[in-house]
């Protein structure tokens, strides 16, 4: 259940205030998944020669799953205080207000491309052709493997669509108050 929450100029529906908390809970388990890759654990996934050192993977695999998680964490400021008047601690723009579009627009940019990201377009060979570039279909050791793969994988996908969701509920928020219009 999320917290109650009063320092918002306007109310924030119950559905984004869920939404916004539940985020980082929904991209835990694929930033879980990922960090025995760190040690070179495939996970049940067929890997090929070439895996980086432990120099490189252990930094990018750990350095990855905190930057999902942050950035999840900073949904958060779409239904709460800080995300309308900038906290007092923040150099130049502590206790400023935050303008709307300050806000939105990099939410929706950003909720498009982790939509792009994470949701691949089939391109009929097997293959998916995804933001950053062709990826070929994983295969996994065995079928539990692989199912363990979805589950801790698979809620990265509303990720974006969660994002700008609660970006356009912001928008809309922000817009009625500042018309004097109920949201």
């Amino acid at each position: 259940m999320a917290p109650p929450v009063s320092d918002t100029e306007r109310p924030v529906p119950r559905w984004a205030m869920r939404l916004a908390h539940a985020l980082p809970l929904l991209l835990l388990p694929s930033c879980l998944w990922r960090l025995p890759f760190a040690l070179h654990f495939e996970m049940g996934q067929i890997q090929g020669p070439g895996m980086p050192s432990y120099w490189v993977s252990i930094p990018y695999v750990l350095g990855l799953s905190v930057f999902s998680e942050l950035t999840a964490l900073l949904a958060i400021g779409l239904v709460r205080g800080w995300g309308e008047v900038a906290p007092a601690w923040l150099p130049f723009i502590g206790g400023k207000r935050v303008r709307r579009l300050a806000a939105v627009v990099p939410a929706v940019v950003g909720g498009l491309i982790l939509t792009l990201l994470f949701t691949g377009v089939p391109i009929g060979d097997g293959r998916e052709l995804m933001l950053y570039g062709i990826i070929e279909t994983v295969e996994y050791a065995s079928g539990a493997w692989q199912a363990l793969a979805t589950v801790c994988i698979a809620p990265t996908a509303l990720w974006g669509p969660i994002v700008v969701a609660l970006a356009v509920a912001y928008h809309r928020r922000r817009a009625a108050g500042r018309m004097g219009v109920p949201a």
